[in-house]
């Protein structure tokens, strides 16, 4: 708040002198009366001019002027290339040339034929404009003689009618009258004619750059801007790859006569999308295409996740497959593994359903004699893809499972009492249970090869979800040699190793999932090993590499450009078990979700078409043992059992403490116990009914320690 002052004076029209004091009359203001300070004309008028400038009517109406004198502007452009187009040979040169960049000679040959004849014709029309002018005057002369000997002879035959020789004349003053009036009304409309001729002519441009839609695209209204979803067209491909910024491909679209509607095949429908191939003119790579996938999404109007780009086989050519706008998110139908209840499997001639391709057409895969791995980024749909196809196998009552999950969660919990082993935990002794697992099924696949030649093997999957936890594992076990790595040390390595190499000659096969992958959490060798590869959604390229390997990856394969959290269970498969179109090295796949309650009912399924499956699970090592309570859990429901599974079972259950064993000492427990061993169909046999009757009898007199 300011302070008015005011001097007065005796004479306010005199100077104060310096003996004159002058009065100081102090007013202040009242606050509540204050004026709010006054703002300057020319502050009140910028904001006012911003405010018109900015304001969205007046970005309409600029939008709207600019729009409509670009189509002048287009429409005469067009106008010209048609004349151009009509007036020389300018239209067969572009259609030669767009024959000879996609390498068709014979069209090359046909476009050159026309235009060639298309000169002879013009040659001939220009020589007979030099002689029109002579045979125009001789027709005019002939024209007009007979025309006027004519109008005589019809004036005689009025005159000799009438009796009138005036009436001689009068046909001829008629068309003399009445060329008159033309040349009084040509005269009359020739002013007004040539000032309107401009406005007409702008107009009749105007209305050829309006249905072209010849301006650019911010000046177009806000719904024709929105093509969100709009159909794909030749056209809109064609702008699309024109636009993509590659200097050799735009030059030869506007080079070619048919605006390079000629790089195209037919675009067909593929589930729920369209695909359409391109061949690229000489001088553009695929790559370049490949590298601007999502410029080339955003020119069709689409995301980048619903556009892929794959090479077939042709040379030159890429293959667009793009998606209806959305439908890439959403769901796909559920497995017929949950629909079906009469469904079942086989191992060497079915294949499982595993989901869909990008066409919507069902994706199966066949399992026979392949060793899988997949991978991905966490929570993206790893462990049910990967369990989708194992409950499918179990409908197959002849395969064995061997299933070690090191997340521990229970996402496998359902094949507890349809795997022959399942261990489940993320400790560092689970990962060693695991080890021992695979290295059991190691020693199996070495009986299996020295068997006699020609015998038939069922199959047996080790499954070993969260590999990486193997392979990361830092425990030395007391040999000194590490259970992870990767080196030839590694206990885990060599072990599944040794099964790619000749698991497959006698249905051993091994399975692995595993997350983020990295040199060092999944090695090259391992990753090789998979006869089938499969990717969820990745982080960068590299890791797309050691997932599906480099010819995928160079061939379209791009797990990395999936959507971590919106595609998941959408997988990129590279192997020759599921039918890839010719010419590409992978296939996407929208797999089914089975959730942890169907897959338990399929479980249950499978376990009813089997006898009845012991599940050993992990134990705690080096703990006393119960040998006999220990027999009796390895052999389960099975009424007999070989002694050489009991020991078998017996090492998978407790290896430090079974694994020495020999049937002499099974022997030895069981006769202690009263429950000795019997031949049965000239094989010695463990009975379970002796076995439990032993445990009922054994009362008070103390449990058989394994270690006596």
């Amino acid at each position: 708040m300011s302070e008015n002052v005011v001097h007065l004076f005796k004479d306010p029209n005199e100077p104060p002198c310096a003996e004159q004091s002058p009065t100081v009359l102090t007013v202040v203001p009242d606050p509540a009366t204050e004026a709010a300070p006054v703002v300057p004309l020319w502050v009140r008028s910028g904001r006012a001019i911003r405010h018109a400038v900015t304001h969205e009517r007046t970005k309409t109406a600029a939008r709207a002027v600019a729009r409509h004198s670009m189509y002048v502007v287009g429409g005469g452009r067009i106008v010209v290339r048609r004349t151009l187009d009509a007036r020389t040979p300018a239209r067969y040169e572009r259609m030669l040339r767009a024959a000879e960049a996609a390498g068709n000679y014979e069209v090359a040959a046909e476009w050159e034929e026309r235009g060639q004849r298309f000169r002879d014709a013009r040659h001939r029309r220009r020589m007979d404009l030099l002689t029109s002018p002579i045979d125009a005057a001789k027709t005019a002369l002939v024209g007009t003689g007979l025309g006027m000997g004519g109008l005589v002879g019809l004036g005689v035959a009025l005159a000799l009618a009438t009796k009138d020789p005036v009436d001689v004349i009068t046909p001829l003053a008629a068309v003399i009258g009445l060329i008159s009036l033309l040349v009084t009304i040509v005269m009359v409309v020739w002013g007004p004619l040539l000032t309107l001729g401009p406005f007409l002519a702008l107009l009749g441009l105007w209305s050829v750059g309006r249905r072209q839609q010849a301006a650019p695209a911010w000046t177009l209204p806000a719904h024709v801007r929105d093509h969100e979803g709009e159909p794909i067209t030749p056209s809109i491909v064609v702008k699309a790859l024109r636009d993509l910024g590659v200097p050799a491909l735009r030059n030869a679209i506007k080079e070619m006569g048919d605006a390079g509607a000629a790089m195209l095949g037919p675009i067909r429908i593929a589930g729920c999308g369209v695909e359409v191939d391109v061949t690229l003119p000489s001088g553009v790579a695929t790559n370049e295409v490949q590298n601007r996938r999502r410029k080339l999404a955003e020119n069709l109007t689409r995301h980048e996740h619903e556009v892929f780009i794959t090479i077939p086989q042709a040379a030159r050519t890429v293959r667009l497959w793009v998606a209806d706008s959305g439908a890439l998110d959403e769901p796909i139908g559920p497995s017929p593994l949950v629909t079906d209840e009469t469904l079942t499997a086989d191992y060497t001639k079915g294949k499982a359903p595993w989901g869909q391709d990008l066409r919507g057409d069902a994706a199966e895969l066949s399992l026979y004699q392949r060793h899988l791995l997949i991978t991905g980024l966490s929570n993206q749909g790893k462990t049910a893809a990967l369990r989708a196809l194992a409950l499918w196998l179990a409908l197959d009552r002849s395969v064995e499972f061997w299933m070690g999950d090191l997340k521990g969660v229970g996402d496998w919990a359902m094949f507890d009492g349809l795997a022959a082993r399942l261990i489940q935990g993320p400790t560092d002794e689970h990962v060693i249970q695991v080890t021992e697992m695979v290295e059991a099924a190691v020693e199996e696949m070495n009986r299996r090869l020295q068997a006699p030649p020609g015998t038939v093997f069922p199959l047996l999957v080790v499954i070993v979800d969260e590999a990486q936890m193997a392979f990361m594992c830092p425990v030395v076990g007391d040999d000194k040699r590490p259970y992870g790595g990767a080196k030839a040390t590694s206990r885990y390595f060599m072990a599944v190793r040794k099964i790619h190499n000749q698991g497959r000659a006698v249905n051993v096969l091994m399975w692995q999932g595993t997350q983020d992958p990295t040199d060092q959490n999944l090695p090259k060798l391992v990753r090789e090993g998979a006869h089938t590869r499969a990717s969820l959604a990745l982080g960068t390229e590299s890791q797309a590499r050691m997932a599906l390997g480099d010819k995928a990856v160079d061939g379209g394969a791009a797990p990395n450009l999936l959507r971590p959290g919106l595609d998941k269970g959408t997988v990129v498969v590279a192997s020759d078990g599921i039918d890839i179109p010719a010419g590409q090295a992978s296939i996407t796949v929208r797999t089914h979700y089975i959730d942890t309650d169907e897959a338990t009912d399929v479980a249950e399924r499978a376990k009813r078409l089997r006898d009845g499956v012991t599940t050993l699970r992990l134990v705690d090592q080096g703990e006393d043992r119960d040998a006999l309570d220990d027999i009796a859990t390895v052999l389960g429901d099975a009424a007999r059992v070989l002694t050489a599974d009991v020991l078998k079972r017996l090492t998978a259950l407790d290896a430090k403490t079974y694994g020495d064993w020999t049937p002499g000492d099974l022997k030895r427990v069981l006769e202690a116990a009263g429950a000795e061993p019997y031949k049965s169909d000239g094989r010695m046999v463990v009975g379970r009914d002796r076995v439990t009757r032993a445990l009922t009898n054994r009362g008070d007199k103390g449990s058989a320690s394994a270690a006596e």
